[in-house]
This record gives structure tokens, sequence and C-alpha cells, in this order.
């Protein structure tokens, strides 16, 4: 059974997809980066993008990583507070830790494409 099947398809990563930009938007840190960001395009782009990372039977059809976020500044705490929304959100709705582990081992290694502030600047 895959991880998308396991959690309860895609009324749970939608449920999931709603609380995880709740949380971010209520976060000081990470809300700018959302202020001319069509918010139910960005959803929708992510529901399917998270059912296609877990197994689901969505296509994603967006640009990738690297090129979705280039322009955005990201560093590396802002891609941890993002995780840890993210972490918040799937632990709210009852997903397994076990299952937690996969989902975190399948999209840590977008990492590298998502920041994209140069090291010294983020160390600050």
């Amino acid at each position: 059974m895959s991880i998308y099947d396991s959690i309860g398809g895609a009324s749970a990563v939608r449920a999931a997809v709603d609380d995880f930009y709740v949380r971010v938007l209520a976060d000081a840190r990470l809300a700018p980066f959302f202020t001319s960001t069509d918010l139910n395009h960005l959803k929708a782009h992510q529901r399917a993008f998270i059912a296609a990372a877990i197994g689901g039977p969505e296509v994603f059809g967006g640009r990738d990583m690297a090129s979705a976020h280039a322009r955005l500044g990201i560093g590396e705490g802002d891609f941890d507070a993002v995780v840890g929304h993210l972490v918040g959100t799937l632990t709210g709705l009852g997903v397994p830790e076990d299952t937690l582990g996969q989902i975190a081992g399948a999209l840590a290694p977008l990492r590298d494409d998502i920041v994209t502030m140069p090291r010294t600047e983020r160390a600050g």
C-alpha cells in the first residue's frame, strides 16, 4: 500500500495542504514569501505535488523545484521552518511516525533545490 493510500488519499492530502498553509501563513518569517501568490492555485499545485510524491495517482506537471524556488531567496532556516510546519501538520492529522519518516525521506533531497541563499548569507 502506498503512503498516499495509508494516510487516506485525496481527502487527507487536501486537509494536510489546507492546515499546512494556515500554519505557514501565520509564521511571520514565512508569510512574506506568499504576499503576491495566488493561494488557491498554489494549494492545488501543492496537493498534486504531495500526492504524486507519496504514491498517489496524481501526475505532477509543475516546474522542477530549483526553477520554482530560484528567485525566492530561501535560506536554511526558512526551509527548516517549512519542514517543521509540515511535520506539525501531519502529526496533528494522526500520520504515524514511520510514515512521517518515509515522507521526510522522499522530500529531504529537495533541500538543495529549494535553498537558494548563499551559505555565507544563511549563517547570519
